[in-house]
Order: structure tokens, then sequence, then C-alpha cells
């Protein structure tokens, strides 16, 4: 039956494997935002913790995006099983650096399906990957950003408190 279902959709199985391992790291990402945001919640950095439920929502967007259009194509949408993620950090900017670290993993994984999609002549999935290409430079920039506030405000006195304050504008400006 996997045979006559194949013969249905232009899509290749590698095409599709990476498509779905790329769903698990969207759900992946959304769970490590969601854990981020409770940290800062619990030790009082709450405009930190609105910005990274907001990325969070992002992240499950991502997903449902690649999901849905693995199900337009004719593929296997495979719902992803999350593992544990970490809870813990050591430091407010720890939590900001893990963030820019998780969005470099994800350009990197979009990067190489763009490229296997070029390499399998498959045009459709290349063309939908690049609204995601886009969106990674953007979170990317974001990241990188937030993390520069450490250095532009410091971490002394009151500056954690501003940089709290300042999280919230991030990407806004835009």
């Amino acid at each position: 039956m996997r045979d006559l279902l194949r013969q249905r959709t232009s899509l290749k199985e590698e095409i599709e494997i990476l498509l779905n391992n790329q769903v698990k790291m969207e759900a992946e990402a959304s769970a490590k935002y969601m854990a981020m945001a409770s940290w800062c919640d619990r030790n009082g950095f709450r405009n930190s913790a609105k910005y990274f439920m907001k990325q969070s929502a992002e992240e499950r967007e991502h997903m449902v995006k690649i999901f849905n259009y693995l199900m337009f194509v004719g593929g296997t949408a495979v719902s992803p099983e999350v593992s544990a993620v970490k809870q813990e950090f050591p430091t407010f900017r720890s939590v900001f650096e893990s963030a820019l670290q998780n969005e470099i993993a994800v350009t990197q994984s979009i990067n190489r399906i763009v490229t296997q999609s070029r390499k399998e002549e498959d045009y459709a999935t290349e063309n939908f990957l690049q609204w995601f290409v886009k969106e990674q430079t953007e979170e990317e920039d974001n990241a990188r950003h937030a993390l520069e506030l450490f250095d532009m405000i410091g971490e002394e006195g009151s500056g954690l408190y501003m940089i709290d304050k300042a999280i919230l504008k991030i990407g806004k400006d835009d």
C-alpha cells in the first residue's frame, strides 16, 4: 500500500523524512521556548517570559505549516514526539544564548532541506521552504539582538531589569 501511495505524490521519501524531522525540531523548539518562559517567569523576568511564550507559539505555527504542507503534497505527516527539554538555566544571559544556539540549529536544518530539495529537483518544496529561509534570518537577528542587550546595557545594578524591559521591543521595529 505504501508504494501505491508513493506513486500518488512527487514528494521523494528522503524529503518527506527531512520535513518530518523538521516538524519534530519545530515542536522541540516550541517546548524549549516554553521552558525558557517558565524559567524567566520564576526568576522575575516577566517581559522575557512573554517574549519566549510568543516565540514558542511561532515555533508551533512553523511546525503546523510544515505538517500541513506534507499532507497537502500527499506525504505522510508524522505527529512529533517531544523529548524532555532543559528546564533550568544558570543565568538570565544563558537563556538567550541557548535561544540563539537553537535558532542557528533550525537555520542549518532548513538549509539542509533546501539543499536536498534542489538535489532531488523538488522545486515545490524548495519554493515552500523559502518562507522559512527568510523567517530564520529574522529569528537569528532577533536572538542576536537580545544577546547584544546584555553587552550594551550590562548586567550590573539595574541592568537585568533594563534588559528585561527592552526585550519586548525586539522585532517590533522591523
